[in-house]
């Protein structure tokens, strides 16, 4: 269906229906760097699509995740059984999460973040010009983790291949190693969550034993942070939300300019927005 460049690279449908089938109906696309990213970062995407016959999300993980830390029940993992023991944890959320694919490429980490290299950027080419999102969430750009950056970097270059009629109408760069909160609010994208689904997202982090009981709490830092962006958006509203998550819009972007001076306007927005308040009432 796909020739993807890694043979260990997979296509897993959970509800069983044909591949090109699975493909055709998603319209929520995330594309994230490691197994766990996405049910952290595109959780907005995953609760839009659940249980919605017209919406489907797919996901997208670019790494085999060897390099991942390990402690106590996986000590003696090799990064051979992390990789598989990844790689079952993501299915799992897959199947929780009701997606409607979940691809996983099996780049290494390496492999991603050289930039010479071809074969990312024509992995991710090949699974949007199939599939045709209407929204794509993968990492932003401000990220602290190398390969977060680098897979937005991959993602932003094959979308750019795409005809301008077959790209998303948004794509959204989402937090993981890097709160989005100093973004101002009119940079926020903001994407609340149901309090209904709290333990759906619960589900979702929790399946990945591999890293809580490896050794970090991502089910309490993840719930902690959503909750607390739902309570600090606003310091004269009642809380409106039980969740938020951040995002930086990286739309603009698909019709060219340079990533480093997208993310540079945000930063200088966030630095004017400082000092006039602070020159307000001085």
């Amino acid at each position: 269906m796909l020739s993807l460049s890694r043979p260990s690279a997979e296509l897993f449908v959970p509800d069983g229906v044909e591949t090109g089938a699975a493909l055709d109906r998603t319209t929520h696309l995330a594309i994230g760097a490691h197994a766990d990213d996405l049910e952290f970062m595109a959780a907005h995407g995953i609760l839009e699509c659940f249980q919605q016959p017209a919406a489907w999300f797919g996901g997208v993980v670019v790494t085999d995740g060897a390099g991942s830390p390990r402690d106590f029940d996986y000590a003696d993992h090799d990064d051979r059984a992390m990789q598989q023991v990844r790689r079952a944890e993501q299915k799992k959320a897959a199947s929780i999460g009701e997606y409607s694919f979940q691809a996983l490429l099996d780049h290494p980490s390496s492999a991603v973040k050289s930039a010479g290299s071809s074969k990312v950027t024509n992995d991710l080419r090949l699974i949007l010009e199939r599939v045709r999102p209407r929204v794509v969430y993968t990492h932003n750009l401000a990220d602290k983790h190398d390969t977060h950056v680098a897979v937005a970097l991959r993602a932003i270059a094959a979308l750019r291949a795409l005809p301008a009629a077959e790209r998303p109408q948004r794509v959204i760069g989402c937090e993981v190693w890097r709160d989005l909160d100093w973004l101002c609010d009119a940079d926020k994208v903001s994407m609340p969550l149901e309090p209904r689904r709290e333990a759906l997202l619960a589900a979702l982090i929790g399946v990945f034993d591999s890293q809580i009981a490896g050794g970090k709490r991502y089910d309490l830092a993840c719930a902690g942070r959503r909750r607390a962006h739902a309570t600090f958006y606003d310091s004269h509203e009642t809380d409106r939300n039980a969740g938020l998550i951040f995002g930086m819009d990286l739309t603009a972007l698909l019709e060219g300019g340079d990533a480093v001076a997208h993310v540079r306007a945000h930063i200088r927005r966030f630095e004017d927005d400082v000092v006039a308040r602070i020159a307000r009432f001085s």
